[in-house]
């Protein structure tokens, strides 16, 4: 452990010189990489340095104890002996907690798509109060949030919305929402006052940069529409929508929120990156693991990470068993307490295999 300490110092230092390098200073990906870097390393090295300091005021609180007859200097030097050991003890649990495998998605922004699945009208409907919950949890966080499109059904909700959040934490605390999500309640298009139950899913990617992932022009097919739908005077009478297909893969982005067909395809690139990042990185996770799940599945009704009934005001995470009786908060945009269980068994599993 003392030799990963002292790697880590070196890393350091040797980043920290680097970050005043010209030749690095002139090449902005290298100095994003390095700046991440040294950010994330950080609060290690202070941490180490701060258990490095309490072991050696224990030290030298021992070694005086054993030289003294006074009572009174002996109790003294016992209080500092004992609070150096406690010290200590806290700050390897924090260190612990910083040096286990860190996302590589950490500090990207976010885009979430919200589908409709089983359950028709009321599916969508669903998928509009998702879209409206995370929304109200990204103002609760100070997040930012940018609509890049939607796809609204007929009696008000949502076929399809695709949106960005940004902040610090954004992808760290919204890597879990990916999946089927259960609700059950009574639909405004139920007359008999009926409980249905229907599903709609997230899809949860990091935003990916052209240097995360190459994407030759060569395999894109790029066709130009006219958009429909709601977006303004003039969204019918210009060929502004774009759909990007990306052929080796089959993936299809479409776009036409923006009148501008520039806009359109601009847009339409970023999500086309992240979903493939996302793919190469399953791929990855699949050879590492074979319990690996598939975050969306078929959208059943069966297949669920999360209930939200609304006759019984609960909401129920399968994943971790976790079952709260304030549903009409978290739809406000209260998701903490579940963000923050599933952070907590997140940590449990990793420290478990750090053990192992």
């Amino acid at each position: 452990m003392q030799d990963r300490w002292e790697s880590l110092l070196a890393e350091h230092v040797t980043l920290e010189s680097l970050l005043s390098d010209p030749d690095v200073l002139s090449n902005q990906s290298r100095l994003r990489d390095i700046s991440r870097r040294y950010k994330e390393l950080t609060p290690v090295v202070e941490c180490i340095r701060n258990i490095e300091v309490r072991r050696s005021d224990g030290e030298a609180a021992r070694e005086l104890l054993a030289m003294t007859d006074l009572p009174a200097e002996k109790e003294q030097l016992k209080n500092e002996k004992e609070s150096s050991d406690a010290d200590v003890a806290r700050l390897e649990e924090v260190l612990r907690d910083l040096l286990l495998p860190k996302d590589p998605n950490d500090g990207k922004p976010v885009i979430l798509e919200v589908r409709g699945a089983e359950g028709g009208e009321e599916a969508n409907l669903f998928a509009r109060d998702l879209y409206e919950m995370y929304v109200a949890y990204a103002s609760r966080r100070r997040w930012k949030v940018e609509t890049l499109s939607i796809d609204p059904s007929d009696l008000g909700g949502m076929n399809q919305v695709v949106f960005v959040i940004r902040g610090d934490d954004a992808w760290s605390r919204m890597k879990f929402e990916g999946g089927p999500h259960r609700v059950q309640r009574v639909p405004v298009t139920e007359s008999q006052g009926r409980i249905h139950t229907s599903s709609a899913t997230v899809m949860v990617l990091a935003e990916a940069e052209e240097v995360d992932i190459h994407i030759d022009e060569k395999d894109l097919q790029i066709d130009v529409y006219r958009a429909s739908g709601p977006g303004g005077q003039g969204v019918n009478t210009t060929d502004s929508a774009v759909r990007i297909t990306h052929i080796p893969t089959g993936v299809v982005v479409t776009m036409q929120d923006e009148r501008s067909q520039l806009q359109n395809r601009a847009r339409a690139m970023t999500v086309l990156r992240s979903r493939l990042l996302k793919a190469a990185q399953d791929e990855h996770e699949a050879k590492m693991s074979a319990e690996r799940r598939s975050q969306v599945g078929g959208g059943g009704r069966g297949e669920k990470i999360r209930t939200y009934n609304y006759k019984e005001n609960r909401l129920t995470d399968h994943r971790i068993g976790y079952t709260v009786y304030s549903l009409s908060d978290v739809l406000a945009g209260d998701l903490d307490g579940v963000i923050d269980a599933l952070a907590t068994d997140e940590r449990a599993r990793q420290l478990a295999g750090d053990e192992d």
